[in-house]
């Protein structure tokens, strides 16, 4: 059974006589057996609804990571060998990191749950020739639909008859404005915002009425083919996880490779037994590990999501917080995100001058000027008519609530009260004095809306407001600067039409004529003859202050920003003017973007900054095409249109108040107050995360390092191990841990957002950060091994020599931490150590935990430990002194050397 052809994409090149014809259908409706046979046929007019991951696989996902695995294993092998102290606590690591990951993560995806509550619930539809309103998913191509203002459109459609039908489409095209709507046939190649006989499923009527042919429902609607588009869109791994995955594997690699040369040597050349040199083996694996790092990762990140949310960004998954200081393009959407989704007046233009309006957005603060100065209203008769008349042919409202002016009706007529509060009109008293008699209503067919008015001292009215060029087609007048008339300069107002809307403006025309007295009623005959020219109002939707500060902002730090709206090139190109993106005067079109392969567009997308009149598809493409050329892509957007390139960037900015839900649920970020500025202030958080989570990778690895190589010595050696497995795992969950947790609360590094963004391919460890791991890691062994040996010589026992070490290792680790906060300066000034608040209350808790590891019966006998005395913790005390200063003094070399710190060395070198 078939109702179409090839050609049903193109229904707007489709007479509505043809459209009938090719789904068999006809004005009156279908019959009920033929919406049976083609709702088998089609299905129901509804999205496919995306499938949560399960718990179990939400689970697994967390396990999913080499270092864990190794655990895993290295757990399991112990407890066969009967060693299961040494199995519990290493699988209470192991549930320990799951728990937090899995607790951390975010929620499913729901982007198609989202797109799909965007179509309408109801429709009204002509079946059998009776009229019914029906579900909308039961809708079906060939079936008539009858809609009203205020509908949302149920299906695609092909319009057949329309009234006054305007249309608001941002959703889909990011039009700020509604669209006029009639049932005229257009090219095939004219692009889906400009389809006028067509209507969208999602879109919502404005104003007017229509009777429309459903030609497409469900997954094949627009709303539809996103949909398909958003499952198909394959989400990047963030810089960060690709970097830890790579580390991951590298130590993996590093860890077997010796543990199998030292079981081998062990069991071979020193004739060790196969178990205990493997109780040795998973020993260097868990001093090795840094088990801590996991869980500093996912502390440090949720940081940065609370310090983020209190900025009113929303991180909805949480590696992004340091995808964000990597970010290199920050891609647009322009309306509601760059500009204010408000349309302004900006200029007016009359016989004899050009009026600047100032002020944004729809509270009424603002003046009006020429080249040479502010100008005061009452001084011009013209231009007072000109806002009275624009106020009173009005049908919106505009009233201040609760200290917030709400708003009513067409964003154009409401941004022309506006104007008119500017000029100190009260528009209700306006409304007072001169009340409205009659009205011709704006309809598509004659592009005009006119009323007629009385004042109460006699005198009649019609003020008339619409398409520039119906309106210079019907006046034979303009008003000078005195009021007066005089015969319209027809070549003067054609170019100052082309100026403004070259400009970017949208334009309206008013005009004016006294009317007979005691006149009543409106016809379009009393507009044939007198009609006097007021002047044209350019209006936009202006770019938000805040922006153009971000955008600076962003450019300092090397980020580059690009408009990609599917606005007009005029207005796109303007906006960009006004918002100083670089080469704003240079804009590619969605249809120009179609003539280029993949090769080409990515070597355009590095020059060109503006895209206009683009589909989803176009913004999908053009994100691919920068991740392509190694950019970390941030996306902002807040219609359905934007969902599958969100979804597809590194990072997903979608806004909080006018953002639609299906944009919220393919981001990763919400900003809660449309602020285009916030991303700034999220990229310089990015940026502190980042630069925190390399300080504590270089805090823990080097700790990892100095426990490694006392293993390994003794192996080599033939000694005894100076600290046990289950020893190195109480230091790497409980006191790394819990220093490593300070450089998560670590301030930004100042200058951050001065710097480049870090390439994406960045290695995580740099030449100069594997020296210092190498350096440190060999002090902390020394200490370590130092200290053993040392109090063996004095008589000591094994345990005891091993508490010594253990407390030795901690004690490094405090001094060490001191170091690490101040890599770039001397760090042993007192206004350094006591920056931080944190840094003392986890050294309090070390040390309280520590004395119960060294004192107390239970954990004496969990973990073979002894009490010692006053002396050896003097010693101990010293032995973390002397590393301090060491470190101090290679910091201090380091720093005459290069005359760089090591914070900016390490996000420049790769």
């Amino acid at each position: 059974m078939s109702f179409r052809t090839d050609s049903s994409s193109a229904w707007h090149t489709l007479t509505d006589k043809a459209a009938l014809a090719q789904l068999k259908s006809n004005a009156g409706g279908l019959t009920p057996e033929e919406v049976a046979n083609r709702l088998q046929h089609y299905g129901p007019n509804k999205l496919p609804q995306a499938q949560p991951p399960s718990l179990l696989k939400r689970v697994f996902r967390q396990l999913n990571n080499l270092l864990i695995i190794v655990l895993i294993i290295a757990a399991c092998i112990t407890a066969l060998m009967g060693h299961w102290l040494d199995f519990y606590v290493i699988m209470l690591v192991v549930v320990v990191n799951t728990v937090v990951g899995f607790v951390q993560e975010g929620k499913a995806e729901r982007a198609l749950n989202a797109i799909k509550h965007m179509l309408a619930p109801n429709a009204t539809v002509l079946r059998n020739g009776q009229r019914s309103l029906i579900a909308a998913d039961q809708l079906v191509p060939g079936d008539i639909v009858l809609l009203a203002a205020g509908d949302k459109i149920p299906a695609d459609l092909r319009l057949l008859q329309t009234k006054n039908l305007h249309i608001q489409e941002a959703i889909l095209t990011g039009e700020s404005v509604a669209v006029e709507k009639n049932s005229e046939t257009q090219k095939l190649t004219t692009e889906l915002a400009e389809r006028r006989c067509m209507a969208y499923s999602g879109t919502l009527i404005t104003s007017g009425h229509a009777k429309a042919l459903v030609v497409e429902t469900g997954q094949r609607t627009e709303i539809g083919r996103i949909s398909g588009l958003m499952t198909e869109v394959n989400e990047l791994t963030t810089p960060l996880l690709q970097q830890m995955t790579r580390f991951s594997r590298w130590l993996t690699g590093i860890i077997l490779m010796f543990a199998a040369m030292i079981y081998a040597y062990g069991t071979s050349i020193q004739g060790t037994s196969a178990t205990e040199m493997f109780i040795i083996v998973v020993g260097l694996a868990v001093a090795t590990i840094p088990e801590g790092l996991p869980a500093i990762l996912t502390i440090t990140l949720a940081i940065g999501v609370q310090r983020m949310a209190g900025q009113k960004a929303i991180i909805r998954r949480l590696p992004v917080v340091e995808t964000l200081g990597a970010v290199s393009v920050i891609c647009s959407d322009k309306t509601g995100t760059l500009t204010r989704n408000e349309m302004t007046v900006t200029s007016i233009v009359t016989g004899e001058d050009l009026i600047h309006v100032t002020g944004v957005g729809y509270a009424p603060d603002g003046e009006f000027y020429t080249a040479e100065n502010v100008i005061e209203i009452e001084n011009l008769p013209t231009v007072e008519w000109l806002l009275k008349a624009a106020a009173l042919c009005n049908d919106a409202s505009l009233s201040l609530v609760e200290a917030e002016w709400k708003t009513t009706g067409d964003p154009m007529e409401v941004a022309l009260l506006t104007a008119a509060y500017k000029a100190d009109f009260v528009v209700d008293d306006l409304h007072k004095h001169y009340p409205r008699q009659d009205v011709i209503p704006f309809d598509a067919e004659h592009r005009f809306m006119a009323t007629l008015h009385h004042d109460h001292d006699g005198h009649d009215f019609i003020f008339v407001k619409g398409a520039p060029e119906r309106l210079l087609a019907d006046c034979q007048w303009q008003q000078d600067a005195n009021g007066e008339n005089k015969p319209l300069a027809i070549t003067y107002w054609h170019q100052q039409l082309d100026k403004l809307a070259a400009s970017g403006r949208r334009v309206l025309a008013v005009a004016m004529k006294p009317a007979n007295a005691g006149q009543q009623e409106l016809n379009f005959g009393d507009l044939k003859q007198d009609l006097v020219l007021l002047g044209l109002l350019g209006l936009m939707d202006p770019p938000r202050e805040e922006a153009i500060i971000a955008i600076k902002a962003a450019h300092a730090a090397g980020i580059q920003v690009k408009m990609i709206t599917g606005d007009h090139a005029a207005t796109a190109s303007a906006i960009a003017g006004q918002l100083a993106l670089t080469n704003s005067e240079q804009v590619m079109t969605g249809n120009e973007l179609n003539e280029l392969d993949d090769e080409t567009l990515r070597q355009k997308v590095e020059t060109i900054s503006v895209f206009a009149r683009t589909s989803p598809e176009h913004k999908l493409r053009l994100v691919s095409a920068l991740q392509a050329n190694q950019h970390v892509v941030a996306m902002t957007g807040d219609g359905v249109n934007d969902a599958p390139a969100l979804k597809r960037a590194d990072v997903g900015i979608a806004m909080g108040r006018s953002g639609t839900e299906a944009a919220k649920e393919a981001s990763e970020m919400v900003l809660m107050d449309d602020n285009f500025a916030s991303i700034v202030r999220a990229v310089r958080e990015g940026r502190t995360v980042y630069d925190n989570l390399k300080k504590a990778i270089l805090f823990l690895l080097p700790i990892n390092g100095g426990e490694s190589l006392s293993i390994i010595v003794a192996v080599f050696a033939g000694l005894t191990l100076p600290i046990t497995p289950i020893q190195i795992l109480w230091v790497n969950m409980v006191s790394s841990v819990a220093l490593a947790m300070v450089l998560a609360f670590e301030p930004s590094e100042e200058g951050s957002m001065q710097r480049q963004p870090r390439n994406r391919s960045e290695k995580i460890l740099s030449g100069l950060l594997l020296w210092r791991i190498t350096f440190v890691s060999l002090l902390f062994s020394i200490g370590i091994y130092g200290i053993y040996l040392w109090s063996q010589v004095q008589g000591a026992s094994v345990e005891e020599s091993r508490t010594y070490a253990v407390n030795t290792l901690v004690m490094m680790e405090v001094f060490y931490l001191f170091n690490v906060r101040c890599l770039h300066v001397a760090s042993w000034s007192i206004r350094q150590w006591f920056t931080s608040k944190m840094a003392f209350i986890s050294l309090g808790l070390v040390m309280l935990l520590q004395l119960a590891f060294t004192y107390l019966a239970t954990m004496q006998q969990l973990f073979a430990t002894e009490a010692i005395s006053l002396f050896y913790w003097i010693v101990i005390l010293g032995i973390g002194i002397a590393l301090y200063l060491i470190l101090e003094v290679e910091k201090a070399i380091r720093r005459a050397l290069t005359g760089r710190n090591i914070t900016q060395l390490s996000t420049s070198n790769g």
